[in-house]
């Protein structure tokens, strides 16, 4: 078995299935899992899903998990989902540095369990119309391949759609800020037909906050063809945590509350 994934490192390739192994070893389903379980105790082995495993080269021991970058498109191919890497790993990819990201953020059309990945974790976060916005993912190449990527308008997009799990206004104004300048206005305002008004919203008033405005301004003016924008608040809150205190802001042009401005993290 040891000699197996070696083989397969050899050839380019860390992942593969419980039955790939099987059939190449001509071993019984018992004997590979007595193998795979002393290797995995041995941290040579990651089984992230039930008959998925990933090997795990030497430089990797330590963490008992290469990054997830280097196996993710071979388990979701696994899964048989659609997905891409998204949030803040995505931002980071991207070059906004500033925000710590302490999980691998995927976004997929199914709800999936968390996975422990060695160091880290990978999360994944649920979009039922995944394919409203294939235009909006990209591939990136990693180390063994290659991954897909949420394109900078589509993660600014999704940070608000998902700011709680994105760690809140101020954690995304901070990743706008870096990530702002990177925006096309014209793809911004394609992807934004995709969202919730309120996101639209939230995202337009952050860029205009930060010095963004006019890579926003496409976003604006489809904003504005609807005949009545309704108001929307910065911070999505529960009616019960809702405060009775006058708003800080109430910003005419995209018609924000805003109860407190967001801090940035420089």
């Amino acid at each position: 078995m040891a000699n197996y994934l070696t083989d397969l490192q050899s050839e380019g390739r860390i992942t593969f299935t419980r039955n790939e192994a099987i059939a190449a070893l001509g071993i019984t389903e018992g004997a590979f899992l007595k193998a795979a379980s002393r290797l995995q105790k041995r941290h040579m082995l990651f089984n992230p899903r039930q008959g998925f495993y990933v090997a795990v080269p030497p430089q990797f021991l330590s963490w008992q998990a290469p990054p997830p970058s280097w196996y993710i498109d071979a388990l979701m191919r696994y899964e048989s989902r659609s997905y891409y890497v998204g949030l803040l790993k995505a931002a980071e990819l991207h070059g906004a540095t500033h925000h710590a990201v302490m999980d691998f953020q995927v976004i997929t059309d199914r709800q999936l369990r968390k996975i422990r990945a060695g160091r880290s974790w990978i999360t994944f976060h649920f979009r039922k119309d995944m394919e409203s916005v294939l235009e909006g993912i990209v591939e990136r190449k990693t180390d063994t391949g290659k991954m897909k990527v949420s394109s900078p308008e589509l993660t600014a997009l999704d940070l608000l759609r998902y700011i709680h799990v994105a760690g809140g206004v101020d954690a995304v104004a901070t990743v706008l800020n870096d990530l702002g300048h990177k925006l096309d206005r014209q793809k911004l305002a394609t992807m934004a037909s995709h969202f919730d008004r309120a996101c639209v919203q939230r995202l337009g008033y952050l860029l205009d906050r930060l010095g963004h405005g006019e890579r926003a301004q496409p976003m604006h003016d489809q904003l504005s063809a609807t005949n009545s924008i309704p108001w929307a608040a910065l911070e999505p809150q529960e009616r019960t945590l809702a405060t009775s205190e006058p708003p800080l802001e109430r910003n005419e042009r995209w018609r924000v509350v805003v109860q407190r401005g967001p801090e940035i993290d420089e």
